[in-house]
């Protein structure tokens, strides 16, 4: 029963408004497929510039880890589905809520950067309302291990993960919640998806995910919401 939410860095075209003569903010689809859901478009998402901030706000707010998106049920962003804002952020952990089209809260997602608080690994913990909180880590010990003896530019990167926001470039990136020892969501940068293997879970929450997801690229490279235009 596994649903899968996938988002592409690739947005949709933006247009220009008739009111202002301004480009319209890009929008970023998110698909769903899986058993018994019909493949299909099923979010649009952007980012939800402070007002008066513009861009050069929210680049800077999201330095810290802070993060707003919108998501919208269709293209002419008639229809809102869901909303993602930042609790707190302190640059180690952030603490973001999924609200639904009326404002009430449905879920909540909390990032640990790696290197802080004595955790070796990024730590993502989503709880969703009247469900229990499911944690994950990035990567295994294992292959995080690996990858650093094998790596020769390894002083380099640890300087660059603990200085940045905790990621190391062509490091494991995989994401495995439990709840309970059981495993009931997944994040698959390969196929730049979250799986959800349990039912019950709240599709909008996993598409505020697989964004909030998205946003943290490492330092390598550009995120989809922290582009200069």
């Amino acid at each position: 029963m596994t649903v899968s939410l996938t988002m592409y860095d690739t947005p949709r075209l933006g247009s220009i408004s008739p009111t202002t003569g301004l480009p319209v903010p890009p929008l970023y689809p998110v698909h769903i497929a899986g058993a018994g859901v019909e493949p299909r478009v099923f979010a649009q998402v952007e980012r939800e510039l402070p007002p008066g901030g513009g861009i050069p706000a929210y680049r800077g707010g999201r330095k810290k880890g802070g993060r707003s998106f919108l998501l919208w049920a269709d293209e002419g962003r008639a229809q809102p589905l869901a909303r993602l804002v930042t609790q707190s952020a302190d640059g180690h952990r952030m603490t973001y809520q999924v609200l639904d089209a009326a404002g009430q809260i449905i879920g909540t997602i909390a990032r640990r950067k790696a290197f802080k608080g004595g955790g070796l690994r990024a730590r993502w913990t989503v709880s969703q309302a009247g469900g229990p909180d499911v944690v994950g880590y990035k990567g295994r010990l294992f292959w995080w291990g690996f990858c650093w003896l094998l790596s020769p530019l390894l002083p380099f990167a640890l300087v660059g993960a603990v200085l940045g926001n905790g990621d190391l470039p062509r490091a494991p990136r995989r994401v495995r919640w439990r709840a309970d020892g059981r495993m009931v969501m997944e994040h698959k940068p390969s196929a730049k998806a979250v799986l959800l293997h349990v039912p019950g879970l709240d599709p909008r929450v996993g598409a505020a995910l697989v964004a909030l997801l998205a946003s943290y690229g490492g330092w390598y490279r550009t995120s989809w919401d922290d582009q200069k235009e």
